[in-house]
């Protein structure tokens, strides 16, 4: 996609969009690959395992590119800071507690990432694979009370207006488009939780055909957001 935009000059923020874009595309074919695996699982094995190695290679990837994320990861939290600029106290104090969340999940991703590849030689594997899961569980549940702190207060700003017409219609539009932010994070919050080990919640208890459902479902979701959210700012 950046070899399309060759000639033109690209902003910080374009180059960062086109980055999340091709993610969220990389995400869908995991998802989607890993669904029809789930669905041929029985049907045709032959096929199902064809794309579950090929689900397998694109989450490969997808971990291999999370491993640069640390420092745009330090740059932000350090520009959140204290979350100075956000609503209400509630707002920063979740924002803050997801940032040192996830400033903790990128390396212990990274340690898992490097005992799977036989890189050095990691004891207890297993435990640092639950461990990692569970930070993922909590950086997606603070991110999404994070957003429904964000929509309510939204929502409560919009219905103290009496008059809807002088509403600024992109505001209202971009203001209804986060309840779709709501129902993808909410996916990625069962699909995470199905990767802690069984006992916990429903960990462990979702087969393959569901997980590739739910994350297929969030892929495009989350494709379909970048779009509107294109139209929006136009």
């Amino acid at each position: 996609m950046l070899n399309t935009m060759a000639g033109k000059q690209l902003t910080r923020c374009q180059i960062k969009k086109i980055i999340r874009s091709e993610r969220k595309v990389m995400k869908a074919l995991c998802y989607s690959a890993k669904l029809v695996a789930g669905y041929h699982a029985k049907r045709n094995p032959d096929l199902a395992k064809r794309y579950a190695t090929a689900s397998s290679k694109i989450s490969g990837a997808r971990a291999t590119l999370r491993l640069i994320d640390d420092i745009p990861m330090i740059q932000y939290a350090l520009e959140y800071g204290l979350g100075e600029n956000e609503p209400d106290r509630v707002m920063a104090v979740l924002g803050v507690t997801a940032n040192i969340v996830d400033l903790l999940y990128y390396p212990i991703e990274k340690v898992c990432w490097l005992a799977e590849h036989k890189i050095v030689d990691v004891k207890n594997a297993d435990r640092w694979d639950n461990v990692n899961s569970i930070f993922w569980v909590l950086s997606v549940y603070l991110n999404l009370m994070r957003t429904m702190r964000n929509f309510a207060l939204n929502q409560e700003k919009l219905s103290c207006n009496p008059k809807l017409s002088e509403i600024d219609a992109t505001a209202l539009a971009k203001h209804r488009l986060e309840l779709l932010s709501i129902a993808r994070i909410s996916l990625d919050f069962v699909h995470a939780v199905s990767t802690l080990p069984g006992g916990y919640l429903w960990g462990g208890k979702l087969s393959t055909f569901q997980v590739g459902a739910i994350g297929t479902l969030s892929a495009g979701l989350g494709i379909y957001q970048i779009f509107a959210k294109r139209r929006l700012n136009k």
